[in-house]
């Protein structure tokens, strides 16, 4: 029985196309996922919380499993002098939900700002967590950067 949750609910009310993978419930990273789902490690995407220097709210950088942020081209991306990847009991802290669940289609209501790396605009389908241990959730990459009014930048 696939796992439904807000995430999913919101997603068959906006009519939005995705598929759902169970994985295992707990923390595993991004790389883990494409290796457990046997798919192309370069479609499966994490999300990283950075923050700024200066009061505001949290960044949420969505790269692939293969990349790193490059914590520059982040803070050029939104428009900061510095911004800096949070702890993992930070990033908690920040959006409410566990690392390893952390998504921006959970956090949507948040107001963060979203930035999606310019390489999942080159794939017809990016793999992102649920927002919770255990679920995935396969999407067009416009879909998430319309749906986050995310900014699409290299930032890798």
């Amino acid at each position: 029985m696939p796992i439904t949750n807000n995430v999913t609910r919101m997603l068959d009310a906006k009519h939005i196309s995705y598929k759902t993978h169970t994985v295992p419930e707990k923390k595993i990273s991004a790389l883990e996922v494409a290796e457990f789902l046997a798919i192309p490690p370069e479609t499966v995407f994490k999300t990283i919380v950075a923050e700024r220097e200066k009061k505001g709210k949290a960044i949420l950088a969505v790269v692939p499993a293969t990349g790193e942020v490059d914590v520059k081209k982040l803070a050029k991306a939104v428009v900061e002098k510095k911004v800096h990847v949070a702890t993992l009991e930070r990033a908690e802290s920040l959006t409410g939900l566990r690392a390893g669940g952390i998504s921006p289609l959970a956090l949507i209501q948040k107001g963060l700002q979203v930035v999606l790396d310019d390489s999942a605009f080159g794939l017809e389908a990016i793999t992102i967590s649920g927002g919770q241990w255990g679920l995935q959730i396969t999407l067009n990459p416009q879909d998430l950067a319309k749906l986050t009014n995310a900014r699409n930048a290299k930032i890798t």
